[in-house]
Protein backbone atom coordinates (compact mmCIF):
# COMPACT_ATOMS: atom_id res chain seq x y z
CA UNK A 1 0.00 0.00 0.00
CA UNK A 2 2.86 2.35 0.82
CA UNK A 3 4.52 1.56 -2.53
CA UNK A 4 1.39 2.61 -4.51
CA UNK A 5 1.23 5.97 -2.74
CA UNK A 6 4.93 6.67 -3.43
CA UNK A 7 4.54 6.07 -7.21
CA UNK A 8 1.49 8.34 -7.47
CA UNK A 9 3.34 11.23 -5.75
CA UNK A 10 6.40 10.93 -8.07
CA UNK A 11 4.17 11.04 -11.13
CA UNK A 12 2.48 14.23 -9.98
CA UNK A 13 5.85 15.97 -9.44
CA UNK A 14 7.29 14.97 -12.90
CA UNK A 15 4.33 16.26 -14.93
CA UNK A 16 5.15 20.05 -14.66
CA UNK A 17 8.83 19.40 -15.52
CA UNK A 18 7.85 17.53 -18.66
CA UNK A 19 5.61 20.42 -19.65
CA UNK A 20 8.51 22.85 -19.32
CA UNK A 21 10.76 20.80 -21.65
CA UNK A 22 8.06 20.23 -24.27
CA UNK A 23 9.54 20.45 -27.80
CA UNK A 24 12.98 19.08 -26.82
CA UNK A 25 13.97 15.69 -28.10
CA UNK A 26 14.95 13.38 -25.34
CA UNK A 27 17.36 10.56 -25.80
CA UNK A 28 15.65 7.50 -27.27
CA UNK A 29 12.63 9.50 -28.46
CA UNK A 30 11.72 10.55 -32.02
CA UNK A 31 11.48 14.25 -32.82
CA UNK A 32 7.99 15.70 -33.30
CA UNK A 33 7.23 19.10 -34.93
CA UNK A 34 6.30 21.81 -32.48
CA UNK A 35 2.79 23.16 -32.81
CA UNK A 36 3.49 26.47 -31.13
CA UNK A 37 1.76 29.48 -32.56
CA UNK A 38 4.21 31.83 -34.49
CA UNK A 39 4.43 35.35 -33.08
CA UNK A 40 4.09 38.22 -35.65
CA UNK A 41 7.46 39.83 -36.72
CA UNK A 42 7.39 43.56 -36.10
CA UNK A 43 10.02 44.08 -38.92
CA UNK A 44 8.13 41.95 -41.48
CA UNK A 45 8.31 43.58 -44.96
CA UNK A 46 11.41 45.62 -44.07
CA UNK A 47 14.80 44.82 -45.64
CA UNK A 48 17.61 44.35 -43.19
CA UNK A 49 20.35 46.78 -44.07
CA UNK A 50 23.57 45.18 -45.22
CA UNK A 51 26.60 45.48 -43.01
CA UNK A 52 29.74 45.98 -45.15
CA UNK A 53 31.91 44.95 -42.16
CA UNK A 54 30.04 41.63 -41.53
CA UNK A 55 32.48 38.69 -41.52
CA UNK A 56 31.33 35.54 -43.35
CA UNK A 57 31.37 33.44 -40.14
CA UNK A 58 29.07 35.92 -38.31
CA UNK A 59 26.71 36.07 -41.28
CA UNK A 60 26.44 32.27 -41.25
CA UNK A 61 25.22 32.42 -37.58
CA UNK A 62 22.69 35.13 -38.39
CA UNK A 63 24.41 37.81 -36.30
CA UNK A 64 24.63 40.28 -39.24
CA UNK A 65 23.78 40.66 -42.90
CA UNK A 66 26.74 40.63 -45.32
CA UNK A 67 27.01 43.31 -47.99
CA UNK A 68 25.78 42.26 -51.39
CA UNK A 69 28.33 42.41 -54.22
CA UNK A 70 27.91 45.50 -56.35
CA UNK A 71 26.99 44.58 -59.93
CA UNK A 72 29.47 45.78 -62.56
CA UNK A 73 28.47 49.00 -64.27
CA UNK A 74 28.19 48.47 -68.07
CA UNK A 75 29.07 52.16 -68.49
CA UNK A 76 32.13 52.05 -66.25
CA UNK A 77 34.93 54.18 -67.69
CA UNK A 78 32.55 56.30 -69.82
CA UNK A 79 32.14 59.99 -69.08
CA UNK A 80 28.40 60.55 -68.85
CA UNK A 81 26.81 63.91 -69.39
CA UNK A 82 25.44 65.67 -66.32
CA UNK A 83 21.72 65.24 -65.81
CA UNK A 84 19.59 68.05 -64.43
CA UNK A 85 19.51 67.84 -60.64
CA UNK A 86 21.95 64.94 -60.54
CA UNK A 87 24.65 64.65 -57.88
CA UNK A 88 28.12 65.62 -59.23
CA UNK A 89 30.59 62.80 -59.75
CA UNK A 90 32.80 64.11 -56.95
CA UNK A 91 32.14 66.64 -54.22
CA UNK A 92 35.29 68.27 -52.81
CA UNK A 93 33.27 69.45 -49.74
CA UNK A 94 31.85 66.00 -48.88
CA UNK A 95 32.61 65.06 -45.21
CA UNK A 96 33.71 61.46 -44.61
CA UNK A 97 30.65 60.67 -42.40
CA UNK A 98 28.25 61.82 -45.15
CA UNK A 99 30.15 59.87 -47.74
CA UNK A 100 29.81 56.71 -45.59
CA UNK A 101 25.99 57.18 -45.53
CA UNK A 102 25.89 57.62 -49.34
CA UNK A 103 24.74 61.27 -49.17
CA UNK A 104 27.59 62.49 -51.42
CA UNK A 105 30.69 61.30 -53.23
CA UNK A 106 34.03 62.43 -51.87
CA UNK A 107 36.59 63.89 -54.24
CA UNK A 108 39.33 61.49 -55.38
CA UNK A 109 42.86 62.34 -54.26
CA UNK A 110 44.84 64.09 -56.98
CA UNK A 111 47.87 62.15 -58.26
CA UNK A 112 51.14 64.13 -58.21
CA UNK A 113 52.29 65.34 -61.65
CA UNK A 114 55.65 63.69 -62.50
CA UNK A 115 56.52 66.70 -64.67
CA UNK A 116 55.54 69.33 -62.08
CA UNK A 117 58.11 72.15 -62.07
CA UNK A 118 59.54 71.26 -65.46
CA UNK A 119 59.10 73.74 -68.25
CA UNK A 120 57.96 72.24 -71.53
CA UNK A 121 60.47 72.93 -74.33
CA UNK A 122 59.40 74.71 -77.44
CA UNK A 123 58.40 72.36 -80.27
CA UNK A 124 60.96 71.78 -82.99
CA UNK A 125 60.40 72.14 -86.72
CA UNK A 126 59.16 68.53 -86.89
CA UNK A 127 56.77 68.86 -83.94
CA UNK A 128 59.03 67.11 -81.47
CA UNK A 129 59.51 68.66 -78.04
CA UNK A 130 62.88 67.20 -77.26
CA UNK A 131 66.15 67.33 -79.11
CA UNK A 132 67.98 64.06 -79.80
CA UNK A 133 69.85 62.99 -76.69
CA UNK A 134 67.54 64.84 -74.25
CA UNK A 135 65.02 63.30 -71.89
CA UNK A 136 61.33 64.07 -72.49
CA UNK A 137 60.10 66.96 -70.41
CA UNK A 138 63.56 68.52 -69.99
CA UNK A 139 64.03 71.81 -71.87
CA UNK A 140 66.66 71.99 -74.58
CA UNK A 141 69.83 73.97 -73.81
CA UNK A 142 69.80 77.59 -74.98
CA UNK A 143 71.33 78.28 -78.38
CA UNK A 144 71.38 82.07 -78.20
CA UNK A 145 74.71 83.88 -77.66
CA UNK A 146 75.53 85.14 -74.16
CA UNK A 147 73.92 88.45 -73.20
CA UNK A 148 75.97 91.62 -73.73
CA UNK A 149 76.28 92.06 -69.96
CA UNK A 150 78.37 88.87 -69.79
CA UNK A 151 81.06 90.52 -71.94
CA UNK A 152 80.89 93.98 -70.43
CA UNK A 153 83.42 93.32 -67.68
CA UNK A 154 87.22 93.55 -67.83
CA UNK A 155 89.26 91.10 -69.93
CA UNK A 156 90.85 89.74 -66.75
CA UNK A 157 88.47 89.83 -63.78
CA UNK A 158 91.29 89.22 -61.28
CA UNK A 159 92.76 92.64 -62.20
CA UNK A 160 89.90 94.31 -60.31
CA UNK A 161 90.97 92.56 -57.08
CA UNK A 162 94.77 92.21 -57.23
CA UNK A 163 95.63 94.99 -59.67
CA UNK A 164 96.69 94.96 -63.32
CA UNK A 165 100.44 94.99 -62.72
CA UNK A 166 100.40 92.09 -60.27
CA UNK A 167 98.21 89.94 -62.51
CA UNK A 168 100.25 90.76 -65.62
CA UNK A 169 103.35 89.38 -63.90
CA UNK A 170 101.41 86.26 -62.84
CA UNK A 171 100.17 85.68 -66.39
CA UNK A 172 103.71 86.00 -67.74
CA UNK A 173 104.88 83.30 -65.33
CA UNK A 174 102.08 80.94 -66.36
CA UNK A 175 102.75 81.57 -70.04
CA UNK A 176 106.48 81.01 -69.64
CA UNK A 177 106.27 77.88 -67.50
CA UNK A 178 103.30 76.19 -69.18
CA UNK A 179 103.09 77.52 -72.73
CA UNK A 180 106.58 78.58 -73.87
CA UNK A 181 108.21 75.14 -73.76
CA UNK A 182 111.13 74.73 -76.19
CA UNK A 183 111.58 71.28 -77.72
CA UNK A 184 112.71 69.59 -80.95
CA UNK A 185 112.02 66.69 -83.29
CA UNK A 186 114.05 64.91 -85.98
CA UNK A 187 112.17 62.73 -88.47
CA UNK A 188 113.66 60.64 -91.26
CA UNK A 189 110.40 59.94 -93.05
CA UNK A 190 111.94 58.02 -95.98
CA UNK A 191 115.35 56.39 -96.08
CA UNK A 192 114.93 53.75 -98.73
CA UNK A 193 116.45 51.79 -101.54
CA UNK A 194 114.57 51.90 -104.85
CA UNK A 195 114.78 48.82 -107.04
CA UNK A 196 113.93 49.69 -110.63
CA UNK A 197 114.49 47.59 -113.76
CA UNK A 198 117.99 48.24 -114.90
CA UNK A 199 118.50 51.09 -112.47
CA UNK A 200 118.69 50.91 -108.67
CA UNK A 201 119.10 53.89 -106.40
CA UNK A 202 118.29 55.50 -103.06
CA UNK A 203 116.15 58.32 -101.74
CA UNK A 204 116.20 60.22 -98.43
CA UNK A 205 113.50 62.62 -97.17
CA UNK A 206 114.09 64.08 -93.71
CA UNK A 207 113.05 67.09 -91.64
CA UNK A 208 113.69 68.55 -88.20
CA UNK A 209 112.34 71.42 -86.13
CA UNK A 210 113.28 73.27 -82.98
CA UNK A 211 111.14 75.75 -81.03
CA UNK A 212 107.93 76.21 -79.10
CA UNK A 213 104.22 75.86 -79.77
CA UNK A 214 103.92 78.94 -81.99
CA UNK A 215 107.27 79.65 -83.64
CA UNK A 216 109.86 77.11 -84.80
CA UNK A 217 112.94 76.75 -86.94
CA UNK A 218 112.26 74.07 -89.53
CA UNK A 219 114.88 72.30 -91.69
CA UNK A 220 114.02 69.96 -94.61
CA UNK A 221 116.16 68.01 -97.02
CA UNK A 222 115.78 65.62 -99.98
CA UNK A 223 118.52 63.59 -101.65
CA UNK A 224 118.05 61.24 -104.61
CA UNK A 225 120.47 59.35 -106.82
CA UNK A 226 121.51 56.02 -108.31
CA UNK A 227 123.87 53.73 -106.45
CA UNK A 228 127.48 54.49 -107.29
CA UNK A 229 126.78 57.89 -108.75
CA UNK A 230 126.78 61.45 -107.44
CA UNK A 231 123.40 62.77 -106.29
CA UNK A 232 121.05 63.77 -109.08
CA UNK A 233 119.00 65.93 -106.74
CA UNK A 234 120.01 67.42 -103.39
CA UNK A 235 118.30 70.31 -101.63
CA UNK A 236 118.08 71.86 -98.16
CA UNK A 237 115.42 74.23 -96.81
CA UNK A 238 115.70 76.47 -93.74
CA UNK A 239 112.29 77.85 -92.76
CA UNK A 240 110.66 79.91 -90.06
CA UNK A 241 107.37 78.24 -89.09
CA UNK A 242 104.52 80.09 -87.40
CA UNK A 243 101.37 78.31 -86.14
CA UNK A 244 98.19 79.66 -87.76
CA UNK A 245 95.96 77.40 -85.65
CA UNK A 246 96.31 74.02 -83.94
CA UNK A 247 96.46 72.30 -87.35
CA UNK A 248 98.48 74.39 -89.83
CA UNK A 249 101.80 76.25 -89.89
CA UNK A 250 102.83 79.06 -92.22
CA UNK A 251 106.40 78.55 -93.39
CA UNK A 252 108.79 80.98 -95.06
CA UNK A 253 112.53 80.86 -95.71
CA UNK A 254 115.11 79.80 -98.25
CA UNK A 255 115.92 76.69 -100.25
CA UNK A 256 119.24 75.83 -101.78
CA UNK A 257 119.72 73.22 -104.53
CA UNK A 258 123.17 71.62 -104.64
CA UNK A 259 122.05 69.40 -107.50
CA UNK A 260 121.32 69.47 -110.40
CA UNK A 261 123.79 71.93 -111.81
CA UNK A 262 123.75 74.85 -111.93
CA UNK A 263 123.14 75.44 -108.22
CA UNK A 264 120.22 77.68 -107.37
CA UNK A 265 118.74 79.47 -104.36
CA UNK A 266 115.00 79.96 -103.83
CA UNK A 267 112.71 82.01 -101.63
CA UNK A 268 110.10 79.73 -100.05
CA UNK A 269 106.53 80.41 -98.93
CA UNK A 270 104.35 77.48 -97.96
CA UNK A 271 101.98 75.83 -95.54
CA UNK A 272 102.26 72.53 -93.71
CA UNK A 273 99.86 70.75 -91.39
CA UNK A 274 97.12 68.23 -90.82
CA UNK A 275 94.11 68.51 -93.13
CA UNK A 276 90.63 67.15 -92.30
CA UNK A 277 90.40 63.36 -92.18
CA UNK A 278 94.04 63.24 -90.97
CA UNK A 279 95.81 63.92 -94.26
CA UNK A 280 99.30 65.33 -93.75
CA UNK A 281 99.93 67.98 -96.40
CA UNK A 282 102.95 70.12 -97.30
CA UNK A 283 102.74 72.66 -100.10
CA UNK A 284 105.07 75.51 -101.09
CA UNK A 285 105.99 78.01 -103.81
CA UNK A 286 109.65 78.49 -104.79
CA UNK A 287 111.03 81.61 -106.48
CA UNK A 288 114.59 81.06 -107.68
CA UNK A 289 117.37 83.64 -107.91
CA UNK A 290 116.96 83.33 -111.71
CA UNK A 291 113.32 84.39 -111.52
CA UNK A 292 111.86 80.90 -112.07
CA UNK A 293 108.66 80.09 -110.16
CA UNK A 294 107.83 76.49 -109.25
CA UNK A 295 105.54 74.75 -106.80
CA UNK A 296 105.35 71.42 -104.98
CA UNK A 297 102.55 69.62 -103.16
CA UNK A 298 102.97 66.53 -100.97
CA UNK A 299 100.25 64.55 -99.20
CA UNK A 300 100.23 61.31 -97.21
CA UNK A 301 97.86 59.38 -94.99
CA UNK A 302 98.48 56.74 -92.30
CA UNK A 303 95.89 53.98 -92.45
CA UNK A 304 96.26 51.83 -89.34
CA UNK A 305 95.57 48.16 -89.95
CA UNK A 306 96.63 47.31 -86.42
CA UNK A 307 98.30 49.32 -83.67
CA UNK A 308 101.69 48.50 -85.22
CA UNK A 309 100.96 47.78 -88.90
CA UNK A 310 100.34 50.93 -90.97
CA UNK A 311 99.62 51.33 -94.68
CA UNK A 312 100.70 54.74 -96.03
CA UNK A 313 99.65 56.06 -99.46
CA UNK A 314 101.73 59.06 -100.56
CA UNK A 315 101.69 61.50 -103.46
CA UNK A 316 104.00 64.30 -104.66
CA UNK A 317 103.33 66.65 -107.58
CA UNK A 318 105.72 69.30 -109.02
CA UNK A 319 104.58 72.25 -111.12
CA UNK A 320 106.53 74.87 -113.08
CA UNK A 321 105.16 78.16 -114.36
CA UNK A 322 107.73 78.32 -117.21
CA UNK A 323 110.29 76.16 -118.99
CA UNK A 324 113.66 75.75 -117.29
CA UNK A 325 115.63 73.84 -119.94
CA UNK A 326 119.01 74.05 -118.17
CA UNK A 327 117.73 71.66 -115.47
CA UNK A 328 115.33 69.74 -117.73
CA UNK A 329 112.04 71.09 -116.30
CA UNK A 330 109.13 72.07 -118.54
CA UNK A 331 106.14 74.28 -117.83
CA UNK A 332 102.95 72.88 -116.37
CA UNK A 333 102.84 69.64 -114.39
CA UNK A 334 106.42 68.46 -114.61
CA UNK A 335 106.57 65.26 -112.50
CA UNK A 336 104.37 63.19 -110.22
CA UNK A 337 105.16 60.39 -107.77
CA UNK A 338 102.61 57.99 -106.27
CA UNK A 339 103.65 55.43 -103.69
CA UNK A 340 102.23 52.88 -101.28
CA UNK A 341 104.24 51.76 -98.25
CA UNK A 342 103.49 49.18 -95.57
CA UNK A 343 105.47 49.64 -92.36
CA UNK A 344 105.64 47.83 -89.06
CA UNK A 345 106.38 49.85 -85.94
CA UNK A 346 108.48 47.78 -83.57
CA UNK A 347 108.42 51.03 -81.61
CA UNK A 348 106.88 54.37 -82.54
CA UNK A 349 110.37 55.65 -83.28
CA UNK A 350 111.53 52.68 -85.38
CA UNK A 351 109.56 51.26 -88.31
CA UNK A 352 110.93 49.38 -91.36
CA UNK A 353 108.73 49.25 -94.44
CA UNK A 354 108.30 47.89 -97.97
CA UNK A 355 106.30 49.30 -100.85
CA UNK A 356 106.00 50.36 -104.47
CA UNK A 357 106.68 53.71 -106.16
CA UNK A 358 105.56 55.00 -109.55
CA UNK A 359 107.15 58.09 -111.19
CA UNK A 360 106.09 59.88 -114.35
CA UNK A 361 107.09 63.03 -116.20
CA UNK A 362 104.61 65.19 -118.12
CA UNK A 363 104.62 67.77 -120.91
CA UNK A 364 107.88 69.48 -121.79
CA UNK A 365 109.66 67.74 -118.90
CA UNK A 366 108.90 64.39 -120.56
CA UNK A 367 110.25 65.77 -123.88
CA UNK A 368 113.52 66.79 -122.19
CA UNK A 369 113.90 63.26 -120.77
CA UNK A 370 113.24 61.60 -124.14
CA UNK A 371 115.81 63.85 -125.75
CA UNK A 372 118.39 62.56 -123.25
CA UNK A 373 117.36 58.93 -123.75
CA UNK A 374 115.68 58.61 -120.37
CA UNK A 375 112.36 56.94 -119.57
CA UNK A 376 109.40 59.18 -118.78
CA UNK A 377 107.88 56.73 -116.28
CA UNK A 378 109.10 53.90 -114.10
CA UNK A 379 107.75 51.53 -111.48
CA UNK A 380 109.94 50.24 -108.69
CA UNK A 381 109.92 48.47 -105.36
CA UNK A 382 111.18 50.18 -102.23
CA UNK A 383 112.63 48.90 -98.96
CA UNK A 384 113.32 51.40 -96.26
CA UNK A 385 113.26 52.62 -92.69
CA UNK A 386 111.33 55.36 -90.91
CA UNK A 387 112.84 56.69 -87.66
CA UNK A 388 112.42 59.73 -85.45
CA UNK A 389 113.80 61.02 -82.20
Amino acid sequence: MKLVLFLMGATALATPALAQHSGHVMPGQSAKPAEATAQPDPHAGHDTPADPACPPEHAAMGHCTPAKPTPSDPHAGHQMGAQPGSQPATDPACPPEHAAMGHCTPAKPTQPDPHAGHGAPAPTAHGQHTAPGHEPGIPNPPVAPPPPAALSGPAHAADTIFGTEAMRAARDIVRREHGAITTYNVLIDQMEARIVEGRNGYFVNAQAWYGGDIDRLWVKTEIESDFGRRPEQAEVQALWSHALDPWFNLQAGIRYDFEPNPERAHAVLGIQGLAPYWFEVDGAFFLSDKGDLTARLEAEYDQRITQKLILQPRMEVDFAFQDIPEIGVGSGFSTAEVGLRLRYEFAREFAPYIGVEYNRAFGDTADFLRAEGEKVDQLGFVVGLRVWF
